[in-house]
């Protein structure tokens, strides 16, 4: 079944403003670092990873979600931060390490943390599925609302931690739900190289749960097969695992050259952007007129704005803050 129009508009325009998002920390980040590319210097020191292309898997999940429900999120983390309603503003000034920031400048872009809306995030691989698990566990013991999902990306699958975390999930039953956002490649590794089987949705049947992949990075097939992974968690139904295909627009990290792409695979994927062809759609369905959208697509870019201005104007931590919300 289709979304209903309006979440068709609150999809798009997520999708649109994270890409907005992503293009302006894009273009800030390299500032001071050029002509000599020195990852320490500008505004935002430190490794960037850019999730333009990927904004499908985001909405589509995350539109099923309340603020009480619990995301994990992976080191490439914006879209989906933006997706489950994190304070834009505040996740703008941690990333450029302001006093305003989520944790005070502290964590930086690959760990927001947002406990508002039950939103974080890490720069270890597969780290967020034991947090996710343990929520889940957490609101079954005691009797609460709430789904746990996880995103992990197609190389988190062979951790020795996933595996653990998805046979606790299927034998306490829990109300979890992973999903794997598979681009291809775990840096510059392709993943036929280093996975054993060509879908990781086949992996759920090792833990005697449901598994589905979506094809083609279709903010609309991933909204219905999240849509009933979520419904079968709070029924109290178990964990369900979901891998999608999507598509990485940007390098790993900025500044990757990316060298181990064959030629011309980045042109084709470019084609297949998600945000046009989601763009075209609601057109074609009559869900939403082309000056509506183009309003969408101002206010996005006004907010991200308000957003860069919000952080570039922030004060920096105070030095001796270093040495607060440490373990002693």
């Amino acid at each position: 079944m289709s979304p209903s129009h309006e979440t068709q508009h609150w999809m798009y325009r997520n999708m649109v403003l994270s890409r907005r998002f992503e293009e302006r920390i894009a273009k800030i980040y390299f500032e001071g670092k050029t002509p000599v590319f020195n990852m320490a210097n500008g505004p935002i020191p430190g490794e960037m990873h850019l999730s333009d292309g990927q904004e499908p898997v985001a909405v589509g999940v995350c539109a099923h979600l309340t603020p009480e429900d619990i995301v994990t999120a992976t080191h490439r983390p914006h879209h989906q931060a933006i997706a489950k309603g994190v304070d834009l503003d505040r996740m703008a000034a941690e990333i450029f390490g302001k006093a305003t920031g989520l944790s005070g400048g502290r964590g930086g872009h690959m760990h927001i943390f947002d406990p508002e809306v039950n939103f974080a995030c890490s720069g270890i691989i597969a780290q967020g599925m034991g947090p996710a698990v343990g929520a889940a566990l957490s609101r079954k013991m005691q009797g609460k609302p709430g789904v746990a999902v996880a995103f992990v990306g197609e190389g988190a699958v062979n951790q020795g931690g996933w595996h653990e975390a998805m046979n606790l999930a299927a034998v306490w039953k829990l109300p979890f739900v992973c999903v794997i956002e598979d681009n291809g490649w775990g840096i510059s590794v392709a993943k036929q190289t280093a996975s054993a089987v060509a879908s990781n949705a086949d992996r759920a049947a090792a833990y005697g749960i449901p598994g589905k992949r979506v094809e083609g990075n279709d903010p609309y097939a991933i909204h219905e097969v999240a849509g009933e992974a979520i419904a079968r968690a709070r029924a109290g139904d178990g964990p369900t695992l979901i891998e999608v295909e999507t598509y990485r627009l940007a390098g790993h990290f900025m500044g990757d050259a990316e060298g181990y792409r064959p030629k011309g695979e980045k042109e084709a994927l470019f084609e297949k952007d998600p945000i046009p062809r989601m763009r075209a759609r609601l057109i074609a369905d009559g869900i939403a007129s082309a000056a509506e959208l183009d309003d969408i697509e101002a206010a996005a870019a006004a907010r991200v704005e308000t957003a860069i201005t919000f952080a570039r104007d922030s004060a920096d931590p105070a030095p001796e803050d270093a040495l607060t919300a440490v373990f002693a």
